[in-house]
């Protein structure tokens, strides 16, 4: 029998890995963090939501990177209405 204040499967259990990757900027158009790609909601409630909520969550955030890839024109765009 093992010893329970040293066995690590006394706290072990199957969970989906939070998707943080510490770049935490929500995006002020599309409200969604720029580094992991989820909204403000998803990012609370992680801890709270079931493993198929999370799961859903994951399965949908390759989807949302390409909502982050469009440019609102910067620099190079004040500058050709300039020119």
């Amino acid at each position: 029998m093992s010893d329970p204040k040293t066995s690590k499967t006394v706290w072990q259990r199957e969970q989906i890995a939070s998707p943080c990757i510490n770049i935490c900027v929500i995006h002020p158009a599309e409200r969604i963090c720029t580094g992991c790609l989820r909204s403000i909601d998803e990012i609370t409630q992680w801890s709270r939501m079931s493993p198929e909520a999370r799961a859903q969550v994951m399965e949908d955030l390759p989807t949302r990177a390409p909502r982050l890839q469009k440019r609102r024109g910067g620099r190079a765009a004040r500058l050709k209405d300039q020119g």
